[in-house]
């Protein structure tokens, strides 16, 4: 923070806006555009092959580019490079919304008296608000202390590790997770595939009724527990997507368990030939069901 003359209110904490990418030439405008009010904002690149970067320096974004290994890994990377003390990260499908940044920057100004806070998502499916299929409690910790704030090191589903309670925000980032449903296969493939071996490493294990059971309770929840059934088609294409996402993820854990494949640390992440949306999608349809995101701790 920088200080004024005698007598003078201090100046609120700058920011740095941190966007990880890779072949986001669809997304990156709306999302750059609504994180402007940032001091810096810093696109981390993954070696796009599209007009990414193109389009982040346009926009005035420090670019800064490195291999990608796995989310958390690159996440934890580019934490670091922040130049500002706090920092604001934002996937590249989400957006900002105007409440969100003014209620920011009044914290900023004030001064922040954690070092972490939740914000809730406002997931949006072939362009209609989710609230019900398990979407209307999504929270992610994304407003941070660069110097104390890191991922925890999962392959999937990591979350910024912070000691104590943390306080969440009052206003939602607004997530627009699927573009089409090519892009959206995609993402189910990788995640499954990453969650699987994720689940390996931790010595997990299922088999024919536990795949079954999973698969079919992940629909019962989301489309009945979950009123899943309110958001009209949406929700049951959301519901079968969730669905589907389990049993894929846990018949490819019975994959490796058949084929006596276990996978090393870095076959966790994804193979170096993989193209798509990207390797910072968004988590998979089933993920806001499963109780990987911790609720907001006030």
């Amino acid at each position: 923070m920088i200080a004024g003359g005698a007598g003078a209110r201090p100046a609120r904490h700058p920011l740095t806006a941190i966007v990880p990418t890779f072949n986001e030439e669809e997304s990156l405008p709306d999302c750059l555009d609504s994180v402007r009010f940032a001091d810096e904002v810093l696109v981390v690149d993954s070696f796009s092959t599209d007009r990414t970067v193109v389009i982040a320096r346009a926009r005035g974004a420090r670019v800064i580019q490195r291999a990608y290994g796995y989310s958390a890994q690159q996440k934890n990377w580019a934490i670091p490079q922040a130049t500002h003390e706090w920092v604001l990260l934002v996937d590249a499908d989400e957006r900002v919304t105007p409440e969100l940044r003014d209620e920011i920057l009044a914290l900023l100004e004030a001064g922040p008296r954690a070092d972490g806070y939740w914000i809730r998502r406002a997931n949006f499916f072939m362009g209609r608000h989710i609230r019900r299929c398990g979407w209307g409690g999504d929270t992610v910790i994304r407003l941070f202390r660069r110097d104390v704030s890191r991922y925890q090191d999962r392959r999937v589903h990591a979350e910024i590790d912070l000691a104590g309670r943390l306080p969440a925000l009052d206003h939602p980032l607004e997530h627009h997770t699927f573009r089409s449903f090519a892009q959206y296969w995609r993402k189910l493939d990788l995640y499954s595939d990453w969650g699987a071996r994720q689940m390996c490493l931790e010595g997990r294990r299922t088999g024919g009724a536990g795949i079954a059971l999973r698969t079919c309770g992940r629909f019962f929840r989301m489309y009945v527990l979950k009123l899943g059934f309110l958001e009209g088609a949406h929700g049951v294409v959301l519901s079968l997507f969730g669905a589907f996402t389990v049993y894929l993820k846990y018949a490819r854990l019975w994959e490796l368990q058949i084929t006596g494949k276990r996978p090393d640390a870095a076959a966790a992440g994804p193979a170096s030939d993989v193209a798509g949306p990207g390797p910072l999608v968004g988590e998979t349809a089933g993920r806001r069901e499963d109780g990987a995101t911790r609720r907001p701790r006030p």
